[in-house]
């Protein structure tokens, strides 16, 4: 394999492969409900727009301790795609799902796959596993949107990214940081000779920004330090060592309009009523009761984009894939006697986070997983996973419909992987008007999902003006 073959892995992506455990594989997965999709059309289009994308022709290889993306030298599609013809129930759905998130990809090839079932009941289901390092969830999400057209006669017009060596532009921002701190870098020539016929004038800059690096330092070091602090979530049956076998459920959609409302009327957010919903189903699942659920402390782990907090020259490109985004870890009042208590605590922790840190200091910290010795990486890993006990991921869909191959994307639904010893995770996917909650859990922490989603809908009932739900 020729050097210009290989790429080296960016942390961030490596990062999921040395958080990978053969009880807890870092896989994300997708599944649509799409009207009359067939197998030549998804064969064609997958061909032609997916592959679009040249990262999903390469598979990762460790060498030396290194991670790097390697193409694959017997690339050939129909590895990747199978096709069911089983008459799935809605019940026999679930399990079949739940039996392809226990099914280990190949590591022999690029780790992604998708399965269609054409002749399931209430229409046509795509499902894909991708792991973890080749993209986040919004990179998903961006492909997704850019490859799913507003109307079934329209074709995508702007998809696919070339697959090149990421590390420059980091070691370029790198040198100019560098640059930054050593009191020239920003400046152009010009004003470096400005500069040097008044002295005062540099030290006065240069003292500037070193105030400022001083003060940034410092709120870093609050940040971490708060961080560090955070308790750990109280012992639960929602802390058992896991058993590496998982099964999912989804909800019926729920009008969104119907999380809006309440929303309104009680001067939150959207998010704040699902978050409650989650608050909500996870109470009576602690197997904590009396004065010690009054004393409790759980906290859900939130994937939070921080594509946005990035400078300028280390943002990705719009249609890139990589993993961007860091963790914030909101506690959720288990404790709340009442769903108003519930919701306007739960606004109260998110508006505290909204301007923190945080999710960066995670993102760093996660990204150290593929740097460190293997000896030393399971203590790091602890210290940032034992502080919650669920993964909440929200995961905001297009307004409107969207076709995939010309045929009507009914329903979405996503699944992220759960690191650490968490072994329960809630998927929240907005789309085309409606909600659907989700819900991956190892068996040891939760042996009915189902039953789980119910409570979360049920919430929904305990706002005033709420009304039955039909799940």
């Amino acid at each position: 394999m020729s050097h210009e073959q290989t790429h080296l892995m960016l942390p961030a992506d490596s990062a999921w492969l040395a958080l990978e455990s053969p009880r807890n594989p870092m896989t994300i997965t997708v599944m649509m409900r799409v009207d009359g999709l067939t197998t030549p059309r998804l064969r064609e289009f997958l061909s032609v727009y997916w592959m679009a994308w040249e990262r999903f022709q390469y598979m990762p290889v460790k060498r030396a301790a290194v991670w790097r993306w390697e193409p694959d030298p017997v690339f050939d599609l129909k590895h990747h795609l199978d096709v069911v013809l089983d008459r799935f129930t809605e019940s026999s759905l679930q399990e079949w799902v739940s039996a392809r998130l226990n099914q280990s990809l190949p590591l022999y090839r690029p780790l992604w796959k998708f399965w269609l079932a054409p002749n399931a009941e209430g229409g046509s289901v795509l499902l894909l596993r991708v792991h973890h390092c080749y993209a986040d969830g919004v990179s998903l999400t961006g492909i997704f949107d850019r490859l799913c057209s507003a109307s079934p006669q329209q074709y995508p017009a702007v998809y696919g990214a070339r697959h090149t060596g990421d590390w420059s532009p980091w070691v370029s921002a790198a040198k100019d940081r560098f640059e930054q701190i050593l009191g020239g870098g920003t400046a152009t020539a010009a004003a470096a000779t400005e500069q040097s016929a008044e002295p005062e004038g540099h030290l006065e800059q240069a003292g500037a920004l070193f105030e400022q690096l001083a003060s940034n330092g410092l709120k870093l070091v609050n940040e971490f330090s708060d961080f560090l602090a955070e308790p750990e979530d109280t012992p639960s049956d929602l802390k058992r060592p896991l058993l590496g076998e998982r099964h999912c459920r989804w909800s019926a959609p729920v009008p969104l309009d119907r999380f809006r409302s309440i929303a309104k009327a009680t001067n939150v957010t959207i998010n704040d009523v699902l978050l409650s919903c989650v608050a909500a189903a996870v109470r009576p699942r602690l197997g904590v009761s009396g004065a010690s659920l009054e004393n409790a402390i759980m906290h859900a782990a939130v994937p939070v984009d921080i594509r946005d907090r990035l400078p300028e020259d280390l943002k990705p490109k719009a249609g890139s894939l990589g993993n961007y985004f860091g963790t914030v870890f909101v506690p959720l009042p288990v404790d709340g006697e009442s769903a108003l208590e519930r919701l306007y605590r739960i606004k109260q922790e998110t508006r505290r986070l909204k301007k923190s840190w945080q999710p960066g200091i995670a993102w760093g910290l996660s990204a150290c997983a593929s740097l460190i010795p293997e000896a030393l990486r399971q203590p790091l890993s602890d210290v940032f996973y034992r502080k919650a006990s669920a993964v909440v991921s929200n995961v905001p869909g297009t307004p409107e419909a969207r076709y995939i191959a010309g045929c009507r994307i009914t329903e979405q639904m996503f699944w992220v992987p759960q690191a650490g010893d968490i072994g329960l995770g809630v998927s929240i996917v907005s789309y085309a008007g409606q909600v659907q909650f989700g819900v991956v859990a190892d068996e040891a922490v939760l042996a009915d999902p189902a039953e789980f989603l119910k409570d979360c809908l049920h919430e929904l009932t305990e706002f005033p003006g709420g009304s039955p739900i039909v799940v």
